[in-house]
C-alpha cells in the first residue's frame, strides 16, 4: 500500500513524503527537500513523522526550492540521497560522506517495498529527473517541474493510478503579471513550467489510457495561478473520471492513498 503527502509545493519549498507498507514494515521516501531543516522537521511532525523515519531522499534537480536542506538532513540522520550526476555537479559536488547514490533515467532503485523509477524531463536544470514508484500493485507518478510533456514523459507515466502534477500557472495571469518579459518567456517556455492547460491535457490523455484515478495539482505559482483555476482546468479535462486535489504551497496536502 502506498500513501503520500505533500509537505509543501511551490517556490517557497517543495517536499513530498511517500510511504509504502510491505507486511508490517513502513518505509518512507522523501522527494525533494526544499525547506530549511527546522521547517522540514516541523512539517514532518505535522505529518505524524520524525526525520529519522525517512529511509531515502530523492532530489529531482538543483534549484533551491528542491535541494534545500538535503545534505544537512542526510548527514544528520544518515539517510542515503539519490540524484542525477548532473544535479550533483550543479550543486558543486559536496561531500555526502558515503550517502550519495547517483541515478539516471530508467535506473530503478528500491526503498523498502517501493520500486522507484526516475525519468528525465525537459526543464532548465542540469539533469532533472522526476519519478514513478510502485509497490507492485499501484503506480504513483511525481511530475512537478517541466516545460512541456515530451513523448518520453508520457510513456513513463502511462501506468500511473495517481499523479502529483505540476499546475504552475494560468497563462493569462502569467502574461498579465508584473514578471519581466524574460521571466515570462522562461516560465512559459519549453524548459520552464507547465500551465494549467498543459497539465490538464496530460491528465486527460492518461485518463483515456484507463489507469488514472486521482490527480493532485502541485507547484502552483503564488502570483500566476489560483487553486480554483487549477482545479477547474483539471475538472474540465477529467470530469468525474478521477479525483482532484490541490496541494497548498505552504501546507501541502493531506495524506492520500495512491
Amino acid at each position: 500500500m502506498i500513501r503520500f503527502k505533500s509537505l509543501g509545493s511551490g517556490s517557497s519549498g517543495n517536499a513530498t513524503v511517500i510511504q509504502v507498507r510491505a507486511g508490517t514494515r513502513l518505509s518512507h521516501l522523501l522527494v525533494d527537500c526544499g525547506l530549511g531543516i527546522r521547517e522540514l522537521d516541523k512539517r514532518l511532525g505535522v505529518a505524524g513523522m520524525l526525520a529519522d523515519q525517512v529511509d531515502a531522499i530523492f532530489i529531482t534537480h538543483e534549484h533551491g526550492d528542491h535541494i534545500g536542506c538535503a545534505r544537512q538532513l542526510a548527514l544528520r540522520e544518515r539517510i542515503p540521497v539519490y540524484m542525477s550526476e548532473g544535479t550533483y555537479g550543479a550543486i558543486g559536488r559536496p561531500d555526502f560522506d558515503g550517502l550519495l547514490r547517483l541515478v539516471c533515467d530508467g535506473e530503478v532503485f528500491e526503498v523498502g517495498g517501493l520500486q522507484v523509477r526516475p525519468f528525465t524531463v525537459p526543464h532548465d536544470a542540469r539533469e532533472p529527473l522526476q519519478l514513478t514508484c510502485t509497490d507492485g500493485a499501484l503506480r504513483l507518478g511525481v511530475l512537478t517541474d517541466l516545460g512541456h510533456v515530451s513523448p518520453h514523459v508520457l510513456q513513463e507515466l502511462a501506468a500511473c493510478a495517481t499523479l502529483l502534477l505540476e499546475c504552475n500557472h494560468d497563462e493569462e495571469l502569467l502574461m498579465a503579471s508584473s514578471y519581466p518579459a524574460f521571466l515570462k518567456r522562461r516560465v512559459a517556455g519549453a524548459y520552464g513550467h507547465l500551465a494549467n492547460s498543459a497539465a490538464a491535457t496530460l491528465a486527460q490523455s492518461l485518463l483515456a489510457a484507463g489507469t488514472l484515478r486521482q490527480v493532485v495539482a502541485a507547484h502552483l505559482s503564488e502570483q500566476n495561478n489560483r487553486p480554483e483555476l487549477a482545479r477547474q482546468a483539471l475538472l474540465d479535462a477529467l470530469g468525474a473520471g478521477a479525483e482532484i486535489h490541490v496541494a497548498d504551497g505552504r501546507t501541502g496536502s493531506e495524506w492520500l492513498s495512491a
